[in-house]
């Protein structure tokens, strides 16, 4: 049994009782692998009845941990928080390194095809990258694409030839393309 007095929490939040008619909501749980901002705003908006019961927000918030971010709550100064904007701030700076950098697609241009990879890994590469950015600029994921192939690619030298292509296009004919780089690797 754990000793009252370990609880991270001051005396007034740890003796705080749940409200009458209060029910366990399905939360996800945070095992400190995932996004933190998303987390937090996941767990506001399932305790929005609650939110102006912040010792309640406190004590509910740590049944959403699991795994490492539970060993992270148990590692926390007794009597060290106050409230809920406390411990949400001691948690955003304890995994802030998971929160996604926003992109845009710009930072396409970065994705560019090493000497070594094959058309195939490049494309699947390419796809990962973009996917992380919302609301893309086709042209300028269509430019960048094309400009992360070496000069020399076949690919490339379609690429430039073709008339303004799309990008479901220039993966299309990637894939046609896949035969050149097999080639070369037997060389």
């Amino acid at each position: 049994m754990t000793n009252i007095s370990m609880s991270p929490f001051t005396d007034e939040t740890q003796w705080t009782d749940s409200p009458r008619g209060f029910t366990v909501s399905h939360f996800t749980l945070y095992m400190g692998d995932e996004n933190s901002d998303r987390h937090l705003k996941h767990y506001h908006s399932t305790m929005i009845l609650y939110r102006n019961n912040d010792a309640f927000m406190c004590k509910i918030f740590t049944t959403t941990l699991l795994g490492e971010a539970q060993g992270w709550y148990h590692t926390l100064s007794s009597r060290s928080i106050q409230n809920f904007n406390e411990l949400s701030l001691i948690f955003t700076k304890e995994y802030s390194f998971n929160c996604l950098i926003k992109r845009t697609s710009n930072h396409l241009f970065s994705v560019i095809k090493d000497h070594w990879e094959t058309i195939c890994n490049y494309v699947k590469k390419f796809k990962a990258e973009k996917a992380k950015i919302a609301g893309c600029n086709e042209d300028i994921v269509t430019t960048s694409f094309r400009n992360g192939l070496p000069t020399e690619h076949p690919l490339f030298i379609g690429l430039i030839m073709g008339e303004k292509l799309i990008l479901a296009a220039s993966y299309a004919l990637a894939e046609k393309h896949t035969l050149w780089d097999k080639a070369k690797q037997s060389m």
